[in-house]
């Protein structure tokens, strides 16, 4: 019978997102996860079965925040634009907010491991594919509405807005100067006039 879990794996998962969040993958240890989450070696290994399980659950648990998130935000029943850019500056206020300038997660684990890890690559593209088909939704019953003047295709008009996105989570880890944040919001909701 196996013994029951004397931790709350909730709260630590949490603390080896924040420290993999931090230090990246590659730059956090097996050590650092152990003092971070507070658990012995056994207890890690019987839980998660090593770092490598451990960091995509941390990244699939981050994915389905950050979706929830982005669900409640643009959940109004504001215009189109007016969701998009409620959505941009709520991202980034949350990296404006951020004093470490960890930017995102999600993007962070892209750059530094999508390449070649089969499986975050595969959390990566299940992520963007879902916050695409969000825009998608929104611009296309804002073009259907009249809200929306452009009508250019709206998933293409979606991917630029998703990668406009990532640009300011990729700016956020070196600048906190929010008057950049909002040109680049600006510039960026000119694709739907």
């Amino acid at each position: 019978m196996a013994r029951p879990r004397d931790f709350d794996e909730n709260e630590v998962l949490a603390k080896a997102m924040q420290l993999f969040w931090y230090k990246g993958y590659n730059g956090t240890s097996i050590e650092d996860l152990l003092d971070t989450m507070g658990l012995s070696r056994s207890s890690l290994y019987s839980t998660y079965t090593d770092k490598h399980t451990l960091f995509l659950k941390a990244l699939a648990n981050y994915q389905q925040v950050t979706s929830l998130e982005i669900q409640e935000v643009i959940a109004d029943a504001g215009p189109a634009k007016e969701k998009v850019k409620k959505l941009l500056k709520f991202i980034a206020g949350k990296m404006l907010n951020d004093e470490q300038q960890k930017g995102c997660f999600m993007l962070n684990a892209e750059v530094e491991l999508a390449p070649h890890d089969k499986e975050v690559k595969e959390l990566v593209q299940m992520n963007d594919l879902q916050t695409e088909e969000i825009f998608y939704q929104v611009i296309k019953n804002g073009q259907d509405s009249g809200q929306i003047k452009n009508h250019r295709d709206a998933h293409g008009v979606a991917r630029f807005i998703l990668n406009s996105l990532k640009g300011i989570r990729v700016t956020a880890k070196s600048t906190s100067d929010k008057a950049i944040f909002d040109d680049i919001t600006e510039l960026t909701l000119s694709a739907l006039d």
